[in-house]
């Protein structure tokens, strides 16, 4: 297995892979999204994305950011990860998420954090080598929540 960087010439590997994990996670966006996406990922210091091959194929990519803490040390954002289901639990998330951590390391960004859903199965890998916080649930801000129909 080969987990780099993602470079120009990764984008039609990459979206297939982007609009798999969207549609698995029932996520729709446009064209527009996907474009904005990529020039970010090959343009932004502080957001990365990267992909796994197998075999010269690609089969996952993840992207993540680097951020500061109020609180603590830096930190290292796991925004997305997607496998393609061909080659599931044959360890390459778990070899993507180590690439994950040793970069937001080698970058002053020792602390790594993701978020999924509760019955997501990957959280059999999560479990594993992650840190669970019991009982932490996440809120998205609705900015027409309070406002009468």
């Amino acid at each position: 297995m080969d987990i780099s960087l993602l470079t120009g010439s990764d984008r039609a590997c990459w979206e297939t892979l982007a609009r798999g994990k969207d549609a698995y996670f029932e996520v729709e966006r446009g064209d527009a999204d996907y474009e904005r996406t990529w020039r970010r990922l090959l343009d932004d210091e502080q957001l990365r994305g990267i992909a796994a091959r197998v075999d010269g194929k690609m089969v996952a990519i993840a992207h993540y950011v680097f951020h500061a803490s109020v609180w603590y040390s830096k930190k290292c954002y796991l925004a997305d990860l997607f496998v393609d289901a061909e080659v599931r639990r044959r360890g390459v998330a778990t070899a993507v998420i180590n690439w994950v951590a040793q970069d937001a390391k080698e970058h002053d960004y020792p602390g790594l954090y993701w978020n999924t859903l509760e019955d997501a199965p990957a959280r059999a890998l999560y479990d594993k080598i992650g840190k669970f916080r019991k009982g932490l649930i996440q809120y998205t801000y609705r900015p027409d929540a309070n406002q009468n129909p």
